[in-house]
Protein backbone atom coordinates (compact mmCIF):
# COMPACT_ATOMS: atom_id res chain seq x y z
CA UNK A 1 0.00 0.00 0.00
CA UNK A 2 1.20 3.40 -0.34
CA UNK A 3 2.33 5.27 2.53
CA UNK A 4 -0.02 8.29 3.47
CA UNK A 5 1.00 11.69 4.45
CA UNK A 6 0.05 13.25 7.81
CA UNK A 7 -2.00 15.81 6.37
CA UNK A 8 -2.55 15.93 2.61
CA UNK A 9 -2.61 19.04 0.72
CA UNK A 10 -6.27 20.53 0.71
CA UNK A 11 -6.53 20.03 4.07
CA UNK A 12 -6.65 23.11 7.12
CA UNK A 13 -5.65 22.44 10.40
CA UNK A 14 -8.52 23.29 12.78
CA UNK A 15 -6.52 22.27 16.00
CA UNK A 16 -3.86 20.02 14.65
CA UNK A 17 -7.17 17.82 12.67
CA UNK A 18 -6.77 18.22 8.73
CA UNK A 19 -10.53 19.04 7.82
CA UNK A 20 -10.82 18.96 3.96
CA UNK A 21 -11.59 22.05 1.66
CA UNK A 22 -14.74 20.53 -0.07
CA UNK A 23 -18.06 20.12 -0.70
CA UNK A 24 -20.96 17.84 -1.35
CA UNK A 25 -20.56 17.37 -5.24
CA UNK A 26 -16.54 17.27 -4.61
CA UNK A 27 -16.99 14.43 -2.43
CA UNK A 28 -19.72 12.70 -4.16
CA UNK A 29 -17.08 12.83 -7.87
CA UNK A 30 -14.40 11.83 -5.62
CA UNK A 31 -16.10 9.08 -4.65
CA UNK A 32 -17.59 8.24 -8.56
CA UNK A 33 -13.80 8.80 -9.81
CA UNK A 34 -12.17 6.26 -7.13
CA UNK A 35 -14.94 3.67 -7.89
CA UNK A 36 -14.50 3.95 -11.67
CA UNK A 37 -10.86 3.44 -11.16
CA UNK A 38 -12.06 0.08 -9.57
CA UNK A 39 -13.71 -1.42 -12.10
CA UNK A 40 -11.22 -0.41 -15.13
CA UNK A 41 -8.04 -1.39 -13.25
CA UNK A 42 -7.19 -5.12 -13.01
CA UNK A 43 -4.87 -4.64 -10.10
CA UNK A 44 -6.08 -4.39 -6.50
CA UNK A 45 -6.13 -0.51 -5.35
CA UNK A 46 -6.30 0.80 -1.89
CA UNK A 47 -9.25 1.07 -0.15
CA UNK A 48 -10.23 4.79 0.86
CA UNK A 49 -11.83 6.39 4.37
CA UNK A 50 -13.93 9.37 4.56
CA UNK A 51 -14.28 11.00 8.16
CA UNK A 52 -16.96 12.84 8.59
CA UNK A 53 -16.00 14.86 11.21
CA UNK A 54 -17.25 17.44 14.39
CA UNK A 55 -16.55 19.41 16.86
CA UNK A 56 -16.69 16.12 19.03
CA UNK A 57 -14.33 14.20 16.97
CA UNK A 58 -12.12 16.90 16.69
CA UNK A 59 -11.97 17.79 20.60
CA UNK A 60 -11.36 14.00 21.10
CA UNK A 61 -8.64 14.32 18.77
CA UNK A 62 -7.27 16.48 21.45
CA UNK A 63 -6.86 13.87 23.91
CA UNK A 64 -5.62 11.05 21.75
CA UNK A 65 -2.87 11.60 19.12
CA UNK A 66 -3.57 8.09 17.36
CA UNK A 67 -6.76 8.71 16.93
CA UNK A 68 -5.66 12.34 15.36
CA UNK A 69 -3.53 10.71 13.41
CA UNK A 70 -6.00 8.33 11.70
CA UNK A 71 -8.21 11.46 10.65
CA UNK A 72 -5.21 13.14 9.33
CA UNK A 73 -4.68 10.10 7.05
CA UNK A 74 -8.09 10.15 5.82
CA UNK A 75 -8.34 10.87 2.31
CA UNK A 76 -11.56 13.10 2.99
CA UNK A 77 -12.58 14.66 6.58
CA UNK A 78 -15.50 16.55 5.92
CA UNK A 79 -16.62 19.36 8.02
CA UNK A 80 -19.26 18.10 9.50
CA UNK A 81 -20.78 20.66 12.03
CA UNK A 82 -20.76 24.75 11.82
CA UNK A 83 -18.46 25.65 14.73
CA UNK A 84 -15.75 23.32 12.16
CA UNK A 85 -17.28 25.77 9.24
CA UNK A 86 -16.96 28.93 10.82
CA UNK A 87 -13.09 28.02 11.89
CA UNK A 88 -12.06 27.20 8.57
CA UNK A 89 -13.56 30.23 7.35
CA UNK A 90 -11.44 32.47 10.03
CA UNK A 91 -8.39 30.20 9.01
CA UNK A 92 -8.76 31.40 5.34
CA UNK A 93 -11.07 28.87 4.12
CA UNK A 94 -13.81 31.66 3.44
CA UNK A 95 -16.28 30.01 1.03
CA UNK A 96 -16.10 26.96 2.85
CA UNK A 97 -19.63 24.90 3.54
CA UNK A 98 -20.87 22.23 5.80
CA UNK A 99 -20.94 19.23 4.43
CA UNK A 100 -22.45 16.86 6.68
CA UNK A 101 -22.77 13.41 7.10
CA UNK A 102 -26.33 12.43 6.77
CA UNK A 103 -27.09 14.81 3.59
CA UNK A 104 -23.87 13.54 2.19
CA UNK A 105 -25.11 9.81 2.91
CA UNK A 106 -28.10 10.41 0.55
CA UNK A 107 -26.07 12.56 -2.20
CA UNK A 108 -23.85 9.13 -2.60
CA UNK A 109 -27.16 7.25 -2.35
CA UNK A 110 -28.41 9.26 -5.46
CA UNK A 111 -25.48 9.20 -7.44
CA UNK A 112 -25.12 5.38 -6.65
CA UNK A 113 -28.57 4.64 -7.70
CA UNK A 114 -27.73 6.71 -10.81
CA UNK A 115 -24.82 5.02 -11.55
CA UNK A 116 -25.25 1.06 -10.64
CA UNK A 117 -22.82 1.36 -7.68
CA UNK A 118 -23.83 -1.01 -5.16
CA UNK A 119 -23.70 -0.20 -1.15
CA UNK A 120 -23.38 -1.90 2.07
CA UNK A 121 -24.75 -0.71 5.62
CA UNK A 122 -22.68 -2.34 8.62
CA UNK A 123 -23.75 -0.68 12.14
CA UNK A 124 -26.69 0.12 14.39
CA UNK A 125 -29.42 -2.24 15.85
CA UNK A 126 -31.56 -5.06 13.45
CA UNK A 127 -34.61 -2.90 13.60
CA UNK A 128 -32.99 0.14 12.67
CA UNK A 129 -31.40 -1.45 9.44
CA UNK A 130 -34.22 -2.83 8.07
CA UNK A 131 -36.05 0.33 8.17
CA UNK A 132 -33.04 2.19 6.85
CA UNK A 133 -33.18 -0.10 3.96
CA UNK A 134 -37.02 0.34 3.64
CA UNK A 135 -36.58 4.35 3.65
CA UNK A 136 -33.79 4.09 1.15
CA UNK A 137 -35.29 2.08 -1.21
CA UNK A 138 -38.14 4.30 -0.89
CA UNK A 139 -36.40 7.19 -2.26
CA UNK A 140 -33.91 5.77 -4.37
CA UNK A 141 -35.99 2.64 -6.20
CA UNK A 142 -32.77 2.11 -8.41
CA UNK A 143 -30.32 1.89 -5.49
CA UNK A 144 -28.30 -1.51 -4.81
CA UNK A 145 -28.37 -2.30 -1.26
CA UNK A 146 -25.27 -5.25 -1.38
CA UNK A 147 -25.93 -6.19 2.04
CA UNK A 148 -26.03 -5.38 5.57
CA UNK A 149 -24.91 -6.43 9.13
CA UNK A 150 -25.08 -5.14 12.56
CA UNK A 151 -22.50 -3.89 14.70
CA UNK A 152 -22.42 -5.74 18.20
CA UNK A 153 -21.56 -3.00 21.30
CA UNK A 154 -18.91 -5.08 22.98
CA UNK A 155 -15.47 -5.29 21.74
CA UNK A 156 -15.62 -7.50 18.48
CA UNK A 157 -13.49 -10.69 19.20
CA UNK A 158 -11.73 -11.75 16.27
CA UNK A 159 -14.02 -14.81 15.06
CA UNK A 160 -16.76 -11.81 15.02
CA UNK A 161 -14.66 -9.31 13.03
CA UNK A 162 -13.58 -11.99 10.61
CA UNK A 163 -17.73 -13.25 10.07
CA UNK A 164 -18.32 -9.60 9.82
CA UNK A 165 -15.52 -9.14 6.98
CA UNK A 166 -16.29 -12.31 4.58
CA UNK A 167 -20.24 -10.69 4.85
CA UNK A 168 -18.78 -7.53 3.56
CA UNK A 169 -16.13 -8.96 1.01
CA UNK A 170 -18.75 -10.81 -0.31
CA UNK A 171 -21.46 -8.45 -1.25
CA UNK A 172 -18.79 -6.40 -3.29
CA UNK A 173 -20.10 -3.55 -2.63
CA UNK A 174 -18.00 0.11 -3.63
CA UNK A 175 -19.06 1.81 -0.87
CA UNK A 176 -19.51 1.03 2.66
CA UNK A 177 -21.31 3.44 4.89
CA UNK A 178 -20.52 2.45 8.85
CA UNK A 179 -22.83 3.62 11.61
CA UNK A 180 -21.06 3.05 14.72
CA UNK A 181 -20.37 5.90 16.52
CA UNK A 182 -16.89 7.72 17.20
CA UNK A 183 -14.01 7.09 17.62
CA UNK A 184 -15.03 3.49 17.08
CA UNK A 185 -16.09 4.10 13.49
CA UNK A 186 -12.97 5.85 12.85
CA UNK A 187 -10.66 3.59 14.03
CA UNK A 188 -12.48 0.06 12.66
CA UNK A 189 -11.97 1.77 9.52
CA UNK A 190 -8.52 2.94 9.80
CA UNK A 191 -7.46 -0.83 11.13
CA UNK A 192 -9.35 -2.41 7.75
CA UNK A 193 -7.79 -0.14 5.08
CA UNK A 194 -6.46 -3.90 4.12
CA UNK A 195 -9.39 -6.31 4.40
CA UNK A 196 -11.47 -4.48 1.52
CA UNK A 197 -8.99 -3.58 -1.65
CA UNK A 198 -11.24 -0.53 -3.75
CA UNK A 199 -13.67 0.05 -1.32
CA UNK A 200 -14.93 3.36 -0.02
CA UNK A 201 -15.94 3.31 3.58
CA UNK A 202 -17.34 6.47 4.96
CA UNK A 203 -18.25 6.96 8.94
CA UNK A 204 -21.43 8.14 8.71
CA UNK A 205 -22.11 7.95 12.77
CA UNK A 206 -25.80 9.09 13.52
CA UNK A 207 -27.04 9.02 9.79
CA UNK A 208 -28.47 5.48 10.37
CA UNK A 209 -30.58 6.73 13.00
CA UNK A 210 -31.71 9.39 11.39
CA UNK A 211 -32.80 8.22 7.87
CA UNK A 212 -34.41 5.09 9.68
CA UNK A 213 -36.45 8.08 11.47
CA UNK A 214 -35.51 6.66 14.78
CA UNK A 215 -34.18 9.70 15.51
CA UNK A 216 -35.10 13.63 14.64
CA UNK A 217 -32.96 15.43 12.89
CA UNK A 218 -32.74 19.25 14.24
CA UNK A 219 -34.36 21.78 12.54
CA UNK A 220 -32.55 23.80 9.25
CA UNK A 221 -32.21 26.68 11.01
CA UNK A 222 -30.78 25.30 14.06
CA UNK A 223 -28.17 23.37 11.99
CA UNK A 224 -27.32 26.59 10.07
CA UNK A 225 -27.02 28.26 13.50
CA UNK A 226 -24.45 26.12 15.30
CA UNK A 227 -27.50 24.98 17.43
CA UNK A 228 -27.41 21.07 16.84
CA UNK A 229 -26.04 20.40 19.75
CA UNK A 230 -29.19 21.50 21.83
CA UNK A 231 -31.40 19.94 19.78
CA UNK A 232 -29.39 16.44 20.22
CA UNK A 233 -29.21 17.06 24.16
CA UNK A 234 -32.47 18.14 24.26
CA UNK A 235 -33.68 14.72 22.72
CA UNK A 236 -30.90 12.40 24.23
CA UNK A 237 -29.29 14.29 27.34
CA UNK A 238 -28.60 11.09 29.05
CA UNK A 239 -25.92 9.83 25.99
CA UNK A 240 -24.74 13.50 25.36
CA UNK A 241 -24.59 15.33 28.34
CA UNK A 242 -21.40 14.83 28.89
CA UNK A 243 -20.03 15.36 25.18
CA UNK A 244 -21.95 18.64 24.64
CA UNK A 245 -21.16 19.82 28.44
CA UNK A 246 -17.99 18.74 29.42
CA UNK A 247 -16.12 17.78 26.16
CA UNK A 248 -17.39 20.51 23.34
CA UNK A 249 -17.10 23.72 24.81
CA UNK A 250 -13.37 23.78 25.16
CA UNK A 251 -13.98 23.57 21.02
CA UNK A 252 -14.20 27.85 21.14
CA UNK A 253 -10.69 29.03 23.30
CA UNK A 254 -8.59 26.68 21.32
CA UNK A 255 -9.89 28.22 18.49
CA UNK A 256 -9.67 30.99 19.46
CA UNK A 257 -5.84 30.40 20.43
CA UNK A 258 -5.16 28.87 16.72
CA UNK A 259 -6.87 32.42 15.35
CA UNK A 260 -4.54 34.06 17.46
CA UNK A 261 -1.26 32.35 16.96
CA UNK A 262 -2.41 32.70 13.15
CA UNK A 263 -3.50 36.75 13.35
CA UNK A 264 0.29 37.27 15.71
CA UNK A 265 2.32 34.31 15.26
CA UNK A 266 5.15 36.39 16.13
CA UNK A 267 3.35 37.38 19.54
CA UNK A 268 1.81 34.61 20.94
CA UNK A 269 3.19 31.68 22.11
CA UNK A 270 0.45 29.91 23.31
CA UNK A 271 0.09 25.95 22.53
CA UNK A 272 -3.07 24.02 22.30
Amino acid sequence: MQPRTSLSPGKCSVLGVGISTTSYDAVVDRCTAWIEERHLTKRKIDAKYICVTSVHGVMLAQRDSELRSIINRADIVTPDGMPIVWAMRSFGRKGQQRVYGPALMLALCRRAAEAGHRIFLYGSRPETLRHLQQNLRAKYPQLNIAGACTAPFHALTPEEDSRIQQIILHSNCDLLFIGIGEPKQSRWMADHLASFPGVIMLGLGAAFDFHAGVQKQAPEWMQNSGLEWLFRLFNEPKRLWRRYLLITPWFLPRWGVQWLRLRCPRRSRLAF
